[in-house]
């Protein structure tokens, strides 16, 4: 699982069946830089199936791989990324 902060929101015009109820947000994912507020820290944006409902601006963690598409079992969902948790607090530690 990594952090990642969502920066917007992408709009379908259709999408598999499977996939409503949902939005999909576009997220930064955050390094150890990131996370103290260094935009050097961020990674490439990329697309998450969001359920929870985050805004822009909120950290998330996000489930990426086979383990993204493991809270639908047994359905079946085409999705790489989903939001797992809407992060309410985070410890940085120095290094």
């Amino acid at each position: 699982m990594r952090i990642a902060e969502v920066i917007g929101r992408v709009t379908l015009n259709r999408c598999h069946p499977s996939l409503r109820g949902a939005m999909w947000k576009l997220v930064a994912p955050l390094d150890h830089k990131g996370l103290q507020g260094d935009a050097a820290g961020r990674g490439e944006p990329f697309v998450v199936y969001d359920e929870l409902g985050s805004s822009e601006g909120h950290k998330i963690g996000v489930s990426e791989g086979a383990e993204a598409a493991a809270p639908f079992h047994p359905n079946e969902k085409p999705i790489d990324a989903y939001n797992a948790a809407i992060l309410e607090y985070i410890e940085v530690d120095q290094v």
